[in-house]
């Protein structure tokens, strides 16, 4: 295992002088991108920028720059002897410098980190189609050569890397302090319907193609872990490299490390018995995601009808205070109900049965005012009708609805034999509405999965798949289907004739 100690070309990232640091291998590193490898310091000296530099900065200040960047093994000086003229020049050695291979690699994370927020994840189910095309194309790439095999190994765990990096940067994103902030706000709720069929579309994604890469990995697995990988490492160790050639020992390295990364495949798309595939941890976090946004909707919705009519609280006060039989009754309810409230003093035009100014308004009698709001868009509510009371018709409707619920289970019903239905053996003309009831079953069966699922009359069944398709014959037409059966484990498991 490699010893993990300090990085030393990550010094100029944090030294005191950092700008001019970065601005020279932000400046080296541009141009490493057009090809232009190695630099005069007086080519260095044209390109940097004056503007971003510190006062005074001058070309002596660049040299000490280049040597603390050299000693950082940010820079590989290079001796160029095609500009040696003189002893002299011999003397001050006229270096030309390139950026060292640890460099390159810091430079291109620090460009990745400045447009991290830009770029952002998604959610896409192109890695899966590509995973399943790669895994049908094992067989047949296992027949190759090295170098086939090699570039089938890196195209594989090229999309399986982008997988698994964009689904975790993009659902990172929903426990980030900005995440919450934004989900608190009132703009959520406009966006939150596009973003819940967002990650339904890749929940359904992930179910559908999850099943199906596992069973391929189950498959290929003899074929990759013997003929594809050994290939693929023998590849990888053919190519042609500046460094001395690869000991035995780094090329069996560069299996163990294949083998790993295979591993970690198979770890994400099936269940281990200690733990659970990361595909369904997955699907269990962007469910949680989804009932949180639902959640912080609904109380975002919720608080912003607190500000609504509250007409019918008001109904339910005003029967209250009818209720009270005295006057100190009264004033307890509307100390428990509005609690202290501020004093407001009006005036009124009706005039007093009693001048004596010690008596309070309680003791004269109650005046009826109209208030109007002075707004010109106002207009008086007219009065509006009662509405029919339809009790009866919606309990006829719903004993309609139970009686045809029945009906239909009784039709279901006829189709059960040895509690077992075998769509493959039906002969008769099945109504419409059955064969509804099939493919419902079906489909809540197959999104399972150990294949279980429970009818709306409580039959708890198992889907099994015999070989080939069968013909449904329906009132409306012939479905051709794969020949499905449905086993019964409780109710509706008895003969039905």
């Amino acid at each position: 295992m490699a010893t993990l100690k300090a990085i030393e070309e990550t010094a100029y990232l944090s030294a005191p002088n950092v700008a001019q640091y970065r601005q020279i291998m932000r400046l080296f590193y541009r141009e490493y991108e057009r090809m232009h490898y190695r630099l005069y310091k007086e080519e260095v000296w044209a390109l940097l920028p004056r503007d971003n530099m510190p006062a005074g900065y001058d070309m002596g200040r660049l040299e000490d720059d280049l040597a603390a960047l050299v000693k950082w093994k940010n820079l590989v000086p290079i001796q160029d002897p095609g500009k040696v003229y003189t002893i002299a020049e011999y003397k001050n050695k006229q270096y030309r410098y390139s950026m060292s291979e640890a460099a390159v690699e810091i430079e291109r994370m620090a460009l990745r980190l400045e447009t991290l927020y830009i770029e952002g994840a998604n959610l896409s189910s192109s890695f899966f189609v590509r995973l399943e095309r790669a895994l049908q194309e094992a067989a047949q790439v296992s027949e190759a050569g090295e170098k086939e095999a090699e570039a089938w190994w890196s195209s594989l765990q090229e999309d399986f890397r982008r997988l698994n990096q964009s689904y975790k940067d993009y659902l990172r994103d929903f426990y980030s302090e900005r995440a919450g902030a934004l989900m608190k706000s009132m703009e959520f709720v406009i966006h939150k319907d596009k973003l819940i069929q967002y990650l339904n579309e890749f929940v359904q994604e992930l179910q559908r193609y999850s099943r199906r890469i596992a069973r391929l990995i189950e498959q290929n697995k003899p074929c990759i872990e013997e003929k594809l990988i050994p290939r693929a490492a023998a590849g990888i160790a053919a190519i042609p490299r500046t460094k001395s050639v690869l000991e035995p020992e780094q090329r069996r390295d560069i299996q163990t490390e294949l083998l790993e990364s295979w591993q970690s495949l198979q770890n994400w798309f099936i269940d281990r018995p200690e733990e659970e595939s990361e595909s369904r941890r997955v699907l269990r976090i962007t469910n949680e995601i989804i009932r949180g946004i639902i959640q912080n909707a609904a109380l975002l919705v919720q608080m912003q009808n607190w500000g609504m009519s509250r007409k019918e609280d008001y109904r339910r006060f005003l029967t209250l205070f009818l209720r009270c039989e005295t006057l100190a009754e009264a004033h307890k309810l509307s100390a428990h109900v509005f609690g202290i409230q501020g004093i407001e003093h009006f005036k009124t035009r009706v005039a007093r049965e009693m001048d004596d100014t010690s008596h309070g308004v309680y003791e004269e009698e109650s005046a009826l005012y109209t208030l109007k709001p002075r707004t010109r868009g106002y207009h008086e509510k007219k009065d509006r009708s009662g509405f029919a009371d339809k009790t009866l018709e919606k309990l006829a409707q719903r004993q309609e609805y139970l009686r045809e619920m029945q009906r239909q289970e009784e039709i279901v019903r006829r189709y059960i034999h040895n509690g077992t239905i075998v769509l493959s053996e039906i002969q008769e003309v099945v109504p419409a509405a059955v064969r509804s009831v099939f493919l419902q079953w079906i489909s809540r069966a197959n999104l399972t999965a150990e294949k279980k699922a429970m009818t709306e009359y409580g039959q708890h069944f198992r889907l099994r798949r015999d070989p080939g398709t069968c013909v449904l014959r329906c009132d409306d037409g012939n479905l051709t289907m794969p020949a499905y059966r449905l086993e019964f484990e409780e109710k509706g498991g008895t003969s039905h004739e």
